[in-house]
């Protein structure tokens, strides 16, 4: 058989030899027909395109046969059937070709990514009868898709595709209804118009040969409907950014050649059909940003050919199973913002043909995988998780393609292994917000390291910076900040060769000079070297280099003498920021000339004392946007020169300075935010800057305010003059400011009445103080319906008349202080049904009981109230405090800071007097469990209302000075937050109940002047209290008082459950006492007992007797002696 075979193989081997030699030339090299050459040269004269962008049309010439030219392809009679011009940079003569339409064999035609300057395709294309692939994407159409192409019945293909907005279909049937043989369709970003899901069923009615269809951002809305179940051909399937918000059919599943599933930005909503993912053909799956997706992952089978799983920014969640091991062909995975929880799972290593694995942002747990098996990966980011253990040289070993490990934010413990920063292909290492610690090595090889983006920040990672990190030759970004890196940075060995952006070591103990060199990195952008513990002085470098720093933040450091002049030679520098240091010396305003980009310069809280120029009077304009001067030495007037030079400044803050004046003449430039300040300003006012929405000038000595001050403020939305010495009466033109939203002239002398105009408006006055004047007459009460008011502060002054009723217009009002003034009316029960959470009507003369008919809210927030020295009088209800959720429970209250923010983001600090313990007090902040209770000095009576140990987050009770009568409730001292408790002069009458003592925070106890009896109770704190409170108390006795009880009464002792009414042992005497004892007969005994020792230490004694007087009895004599020689040296 073998030798029969063999001729016969021989002979069919010659004979394939030369078909292949001389035959299959003849078919292959088809001539091109002259009149088809003549009309593609034709057609390259018609066509305006880019020739140095052209890699086709510019190469056609008439020397060659044109089926040999790149693009064209001719059938065997040298007909031209196929033109692939895409990417040619045409960009019009498409609409007026001739020769295109004489193209009549023409079955390909591919004009896409081209730009044709924004026309209508040409309805002569349908003239092209023979066409079967019609590519025109993404090449700049626009209007309407004619529906003529409906008329080239032979299209297979059919890409219309365009991202540009403006290109529509306007009846999809018409256009699809002929093309019954499409098996691919393509209409990205062209917008369908059409009615609801009835795309779906155009779709499967008319084209039922579908294989590949992309519908992407073309406005189709959902449901999806099933009849698009009828195209059992599909394989690929695109509706991306589709509004469709609808669920994923479970008939998806029955596509059983489905290759491609891309549903990503779509609003799907509902729970995604596991079986899906089990289909056998299946390999790209996009699910990513419907955030209403929810779904777990199945169980993989070993047949499944996914190479794609993209499910990111969905609900899905649950474990990664085991079985992700069977997804051999995965190449990419992408599962980040998910809400995946457990362990990743071991067998995820064997994924061999895994490239980029993206787990981020999810609930991860457990330790990282070694990954040494899927050697191909380029992309590693766990990031966002809450993977814990340690990094070892297994877990990424081998892996010499991957370029990026992102493991930020997870519980990562353990030193840095050094052969992560030397991993061949690594060029990102991203490992901030962990809990690596000790030391990193100095690298081994850092010449040979690829890496440019470095993030190890936020850990506590210690010890000297590695040098070798500064000379890794791409290295382009390192974020070192939030660390306890400590020592010295060492000079660069070459500077000129780093290729830095950003270096931030901010936020370590990072010692010593500067060094030189940081400031000579050529391409450095940003270098942040903030809350460190630099010092000494900063060399001037004559010449820097770095052209290209935008920002230098040296804030908050030791960092001593002058302002290094260099820093102004930074022609890019944008921010300068050195604050919080101990530079010294004048602030010499030429040195800014040079920097005509700054835009933010910030030197507050040093030691810079007044403004200097070596060149006079001359001035210069700058590009400073913020400039920050404050808490610096500044004396004296402010120099005229100086405004000149800040005329595009937005933001100036000149305060606690020493400044006097302003050196005239002066006109302040257009600023937004001026603060001048805890200086010493005085004399009136000068003109704000008309633009301003932020004044403060605070703390001065100004005296007077112009009458048209509010022409000047019109657009301010902040305007404090706090803490001056202005008097006269405040200008009614203060009122014309709409944009005001905090106005605060407390602590002055201001007169006259307050004006009307301030309630009158709705605008936006959020905060009113007006505190310590002598502002006289009635509140007004004209607050009108929708008032802003947030907190209004008129205590400390001579206010007279009514409570103002109007008040309950303001429904944000949290705070209101009308304290020492001279009101008289009844308790303002309108206010109990609002959000207030500090009252304060201290010190006036309401009069009458606190019964509210008809309310309804009774403060809810209330945390502070203080209705003390008034004329109140009657019984306080069980029921009066049973609805002030705000001093029930830490958990429901809020934080009332004191802090308004105004629409242009500036916080406001609002204050609260209040008597604490018989001090005055002023709060800035109220924390979270801060509560206070001061009824005292008025004419309550009846009994102490037991409710009121319901405010189990009460701080501070001030029941004093009343006619309260009955026992104190027992109750009280299941109070635990109180930390002050005064109950004195009332006519409280029994024992003090032990349970008091266990009021452990108690710092100020008063129960003086009462009619209390018996022995004061014992316990750890009721007797660390002096006698005065509880003095006045005829049968009290008990320590600390010097009255001894009766011994036949035992004295009540608060009883401890803890014990089960047990003793209450105090071992600390027991032990005490045993100790003394002990000590006291290890000397004592021997002396009794043993006559030797008794006879050696009494000797031991004597002696130092002796020494003693006998050094005495010297220096006696020694003194008596020196007087006559005094004597005889002054003869």
């Amino acid at each position: 058989m073998k030798h029969l075979l063999t001729p016969q193989f021989f002979f069919f081997f010659i004979i394939s030899i030369f078909c292949i030699t001389y035959i299959a030339p003849v078919y292959s090299q088809f001539k091109c027909l002259e009149d088809q050459k003549i009309l593609l040269l034709e057609l390259k004269d018609e066509f305006s395109f880019n020739s140095s962008a052209s890699r086709k049309l510019v190469q056609w010439n008439e020397n060659k046969d044109c089926c040999s030219w790149d693009g064209v392809g001719c059938d065997t009679a040298g007909h031209i059937i196929s033109l692939e011009l895409d990417h040619e940079s045409i960009f019009a003569g498409l609409e007026n070709s001739t020769s295109l339409y004489s193209l009549q064999y023409l079955e390909k035609l591919n004009l896409a990514f081209n730009c044709f300057n924004r026309i209508q395709i040409p309805r002569r294309l349908s003239n092209l009868a023979n066409l079967t692939h019609l590519n025109l994407s993404d090449s700049c159409f626009y209007g309407q898709v004619p529906v003529e192409l409906s008329a080239m019945r032979g299209l297979v293909s059919l890409d219309l595709s365009n991202l540009n907005a403006g290109f529509h279909i306007p009846d999809l049937k018409r256009l699809v209804q002929n093309l019954t043989e499409l098996r691919t369709l393509y209409l990205d970003g062209v917008n369908i118009s059409i009615k609801g899901n009835d795309w779906c069923r155009v779709l499967s009615s008319f084209l039922p040969n579908l294989r590949e269809l992309s519908l992407v951002q073309c406005g189709l809305f959902g449901p999806i409907d099933s009849s698009l179940s009828q195209l059992h051909s599909l394989s690929v399937l695109r509706l991306d950014w589709n509004p469709l918000s609808t669920t994923v059919p479970d008939f998806f599943a029955n596509f059983s050649k489905l290759t491609t599933l891309s549903l990503s930005y779509c609003l799907l909503q509902g729970l995604f059909p596991s079986k899906i993912f089990q289909l056998p053909t299946l390999q790209n799956l996009d699910l990513a940003y419907n955030f209403d997706l929810s779904g777990t992952l199945p169980q993989f089978l070993p047949t499944s050919s996914l190479r794609t799983m993209v499910l990111s920014y969905t609900n899905f969640s649950r474990s990664l199973p085991d079985s992700i091991n069977n997804l051999i062909m995965l190449s990419r995975i992408e599962l980040s913002n998910c809400k995946f929880s457990g362990p990743i799972p071991s067998t995820i290593t064997n994924l061999t043909e895994l490239l980029y694995l993206d787990l981020s942002f999810n609930n991860l747990t457990g330790l990282i995988p070694e990954f040494h098996m899927s050697k191909k990966l380029t992309h590693i980011d766990l990031s966002f998780n809450r993977l814990s253990g340690p990094l070892s040289s297994a877990h990424f070993e081998g892996l010499s393609n991957l370029g990026y490990i992102g493991l930020a934010s997870n519980l990562l413990t353990g030193n840095l292994p050094s052969f992560l920063f030397v991993l061949p292909s690594l060029q990102k290492l991203v490992l901030n917000y962990n809990q690596f610690d000790g030391q990193i090595e100095e690298l081994p090889n850092p010449v040979s390291s690829q890496l440019n983006v470095l993030d190890l920040s936020t850990n506590n990672l210690q010890g000297n910076i590695p040098s070798s990190l500064f000379v890794l030759p791409f290295l382009q970004n390192l974020f070192l900040y939030n660390n306890q890196f400590d020592g010295q940075i060492e000079e660069h060995p070459n500077p000129e060769s780093s290729q830095l952006n950003i270096l931030d070591l901010s936020s370590n103990n990072l010692q010593g000079n500067l060094p030189s060199s940081l400031f000579l990195f050529p391409s450095l952008q940003n270098l942040l070297l903030s809350n460190n513990q630099f010092d000494g002085q900063i060399a001037e470098i004559p010449n820097p280099v770095s052209s290209q720093l935008n920002t230098l933040d040296l804030s908050s450091n030791n960092l001593q003498g002058p302002i290094p002049k260099f820093f102004f030679k930074f022609q890019q520098l944008q921010t300068l920021s050195l604050s919080f240091n101990f530079f010294n010396g004048t602030l010499d305003l030429d040195m800014m000339r040079d920097s005509r980009n700054l835009t933010t310069l910030e030197v507050s809280h040093n030691n810079l004392s007044m403004f200097s120029s070596s060149n006079g009077n001359s001035t210069f304009s700058t590009s400073l946007d913020k400039l920050d001067l404050s808490a610096n030495k500044l004396k004296g007037e402010i120099p005229t020169r100086f405004w000149g030079m800040t005329n595009g400044l937005r933001y100036l803050n000149l305060s606690f300075n020493q400044l006097t004046g302003f050196q005239n003449p002066y006109t302040i430039p257009i600023i937004n935010t001026l603060d001048l300040s805890s200086n010493q300003l005085r004399g009136e006012l000068p003109i704000p800057p008309s633009l301003a929405t932020y004044l403060e000038y605070s703390n001065n000595n100004f005296n007077a305010l112009p009458e048209d001050i509010g022409n000047y403020i019109s657009r301010a939305r902040f305007f404090s003059l706090s803490n001056n010495s202005l008097t006269g009466e405040i200008p009614k033109s203060i009122c014309n400011t709409s944009y005001l939203e905090v106005l605060d002239l407390s602590n002055n002398a201001l007169n006259g009445s307050m004006p009307s105009c301030l309630t009158e408006s709705n605008g936006r006055l959020g905060v009113l103080n007006l505190q310590r004047n002598m502002l006289s007459g009635n509140i007004p009460d004209t607050f009108s319906i929708g008032c802003s008011l947030k907190s209004l502060d008129l205590s400390q002054n001579f206010m007279t008349g009514r409570f103002p009723n109007s008040l309950v217009n303001c429904p944000y009002l949290e705070v209101l202080n009308i304290g020492n003034n001279s009101v008289e009316d009844t308790f303002p029960c309108m206010l109990m049904n609002t959000s207030l959470r500090v009252l304060v009507l201290r010190s006036n003369s309401f009069y009458g009981d606190l019964y509210c008919p008809g309310a309804t809210q009774e403060w809810t927030n209330i945390q502070i109230i203080d209705l003390s020295v008034n004329k109140f009088t009657g019984d306080l209800s069980p029921s009066y405090f049973s609805n002030w959720k705000g001093m029930m429970n830490s958990n429901y209250n809020q934080q009332l800071d004191l802090r308004y923010k105004t629409a242009d983001d500036h916080y406001i600090q609002a204050t609260v007097m209040v008597i604490i313990k018989g001090q005055q007090m002023e709060l800035q902040k109220i924390l979270i469990v801060f509560t206070s209770i001061d009824f005292s000095s008025n004419k309550f009576e009846g009994n102490i209302p037991g409710s009121i140990v319901d405010l189990n987050s009460l701080y501070f009770l001030n029941l004093s000075s009343n006619a309260f009568k009955g026992t104190i409730p027992a109750s009280i001292g299941n109070m635990k937050q109180l930390e002050s408790l005064d109950l004195s002069m009332n006519h409280l009458t029994g024992k003090i109940p032990g349970e008091l003592a266990s009021l452990t925070f108690l710092a100020f106890f008063n129960l003086s002047f009462n009619k209390l009896s018996g022995s004061i109770p014992l316990g750890r704190q009721l007797q660390t209290f002096s006698a005065d409170s509880y003095e006045g108390n005829a049968g009290l006795c008990g320590f600390p008082l010097n009255i001894s009880c009766n011994p036949n009464i035992p004295p009540p002792k608060f009883e401890n459950r803890r014990f089960h009414g047990k003793t209450d042992i105090d071992w600390n005497y027991i032990f005490a006492s045993l100790g003394f004892t002990t000590g006291l007969g290890i000397f004592v005994l021997p002396l009794l007992f043993f006559p030797n020792w008794r006879e050696r230490y009494f000797d031991q004694v004597d002696q130092v007797l002796l020494k003693i007087f006998h050094q005495q009895k010297g220096r006696k004599r020694r003194t008596g002696a020196r007087v006559p020689r005094n004597q005889i040296r002054r003869l």
